[in-house]
């Protein structure tokens, strides 16, 4: 009898087309930023809000994953931003031959940073190598104050966190300062970025936390 470990071999093979990703925006010079979080903390307008800020001095596309529908690449689409939109049909995750299939259907030497949102979900999505630069995450405060302790290995291995609603705090349990604090314990080196994409509150912050990783960029 043959037995395969299946999830090891997907592993290798995904982490090799990662790589040939990395290898690809790094001749274009192009930031690679994945975004995680659970459905609906706010990644799709975390990105509406990104571009209309940052649109004037660079130039982003970005790969939106979802199950079904193409609702959340509509919205980016109508901001004249290049988008492609992934439907899984089921799967909890992108994967990286999904992201280099993508990279055909844009104009390389037209973009300094790609987002891809990846499928709402705080723990399939963790454990793939999407060929990213940086990974964020994402959690919520209507989401509650747990999500740090019971999927720390998202957390972990961020490059940015973010606490998103945040003008929701009087209507919610949530000790913002206790969730950041955990946050920088797991991973010291991650800057936590508070947002309210209601008020715009963090939104300064956080589009310089990116306005610098953009100019090192296009520097290198």
């Amino acid at each position: 009898m043959v037995k395969i470990k299946v999830m090891r071999a997907m592993s290798a093979e995904n982490d090799l087309v990662a790589t040939e990703i990395r290898e690809i925006t790094s001749d274009y010079r192009i930031a690679c930023f994945n975004l995680m979080s659970s459905p609906g903390s706010g990644k799709t307008s975390l990105l509406e809000a990104t571009f209309a800020a940052m649109k004037d001095e660079f130039r982003f596309g970005a790969i939106v994953g979802d199950l079904f529908t193409a609702m959340d690449g509509e919205r980016i689409d109508a901001l004249d931003v290049p988008v492609v939109q992934l439907n899984t049909e089921g799967s909890c995750h992108l994967t990286a031959h999904m992201i280099k299939e993508s990279l055909i259907e844009f104009d390389l030497t037209a973009l300094d940073g790609l987002f891809i949102e990846n499928v709402g979900n705080l723990v399939c999505p963790g454990s793939f190598d999407l060929g990213e630069d940086y990974r964020i995450i994402i959690v919520s405060t209507p989401e509650g104050m747990d999500k740090v302790e019971k999927y720390p290995k998202m957390f972990r291995f961020s490059n940015a966190n973010l606490i998103t609603k945040t003008d929701l705090l009087p209507y919610v349990d949530f000790d913002i300062d206790d969730v950041a604090a955990k946050l920088q314990l797991l991973n010291p080196d991650a800057p936590v970025f508070r947002l309210s994409l209601k008020t715009s509150e963090g939104l300064d912050e956080w589009t310089k936390w990116l306005r610098d990783i953009l100019s090192a960029s296009e520097m290198t």
